[in-house]
């Protein structure tokens, strides 16, 4: 298996690059991988819009471009032109560092996902034994710069969505870890390529039909545990108390302008991606499926988990924050317990 960076610093240096060359093919190929999720955040401006039209029965941006696409530049341009307004009373370092924060512990989290192969090339920066756990932990500190932006904004409402980042983090953070968990035990192992190569065997056949032993199909209650902590990792409804601008103005954001509020808000939507990546590495089967490439298949799923997170925005109401933290404590972790203990049996049973 060849990973980026190896096969960047070939082509560019040769067969024995330097220390110097492969620090730069290695930078090369984080840009390459970075590109990835920042070009699906771009087109969520749009995408999203569309999406959600389409489930409230609305119309959609069909003026700019074709299927008015050119939105994307339409937006950015707007956003970036605004006046940057900095509160007086703001703590100044924290404010300038906590929307960077937030877009760099999501674009991190892509490090260590298998994104599939192309010309013989895994698109994968890294494959380290703890990589699961990385993702996880990299992910998290994303609720470090959301309680940055709220602290530091002078702003009682940015506070309390920062303040609530904090209590859903912690909530919803265990439950999402324990039920990764269960399917650690089922594969044995932390490493994100490896996770990935124990779903490829075949668990079944209906006919010609080869059933993959994909661990959404093998623990379909860990997958829905998972897609319901992930939901609220990312902040999307009916979890997006941090923000909830019908109490909240726009929680953390509330004072952000111009380039700080696109950072905020793309790394919200990259962080939606990078839920999604996750989901797809640990129980879709990573970038496997027939006939298409690999990594065609890793950005239908992550797209696919997407879609997901936008039906629910448009279908579910938002939950108060007294009830979203007793689904965490109360609901989501109790169940994913169970589910690890009983996976746990399960898995000593039959290698007994």
């Amino acid at each position: 298996m060849t990973l980026l960076p190896e096969a960047v610093a070939r082509t560019l240096f040769g067969n024995s690059p330097t220390l110097l060359e492969q620090t730069v093919a290695a930078i090369a190929a984080a840009v390459l991988v970075a590109a990835v999720p920042l070009t699906c955040a771009a087109i969520v401006i749009w995408a999203k819009r569309k999406v959600t039209a389409a489930f409230t029965d609305r119309i959609a941006p069909n003026r700019l471009g074709p299927g008015g696409t050119l939105i994307i530049v339409a937006d950015a341009v707007r956003l970036l032109s605004k006046e940057l307004i900095v509160p007086d009373e703001a703590d100044r370092p924290a404010y300038d560092l906590g929307p960077v924060l937030v877009v760099f512990s999501a674009i991190v989290g892509f490090a260590v996902v298998p994104m599939g192969s192309i010309a013989g090339v895994t698109v994968q920066l890294a494959d380290p034994e703890v990589g699961l756990a990385y993702v996880f932990a990299v992910a998290s500190l994303a609720t470090l710069g959301l309680t940055m932006c709220g602290y530091a904004s002078a702003n009682k409402y940015s506070l309390l969505g920062g303040l609530r980042a904090v209590a859903q983090n912690i909530a919803y953070e265990i439950p999402l870890i324990v039920t990764g968990l269960s399917v650690v035990i089922f594969a044995g192992t932390l490493r994100m390529g490896e996770i990935v190569a124990a779903q490829q065997a075949t668990l079944f056949e209906l006919g010609e039909l080869s059933i993959p032993s994909w661990y959404a199909i093998v623990n379909p209650f860990a997958f829905a545990l998972f897609l319901t902590a992930n939901l609220a990792e990312v902040g999307r409804n009916p979890f997006d108390v941090p923000e909830a601008p019908t109490e909240l103005v726009a929680g953390y954001q509330t004072e952000y302008s111009s380039v700080y509020f696109v950072l905020v808000y793309m790394g919200e939507f990259v962080h939606v991606f990078l839920g999604g990546a996750i989901v797809a590495t640990v129980f879709l089967g990573g970038p496997a499926g027939p006939v298409l490439p690999g990594f065609v298949w890793f950005l239908a799923k992550i797209w696919a988990v997407f879609l997901f997170t936008q039906w629910a925005r448009s279908a579910l109401p938002r939950v108060r924050i007294d009830q979203l933290i007793e689904i965490g404590w109360k609901g989501l972790l109790v169940c994913s317990i169970a589910n690890l203990l009983i996976t746990a049996v399960i898995v000593g049973l039959l290698a007994a």
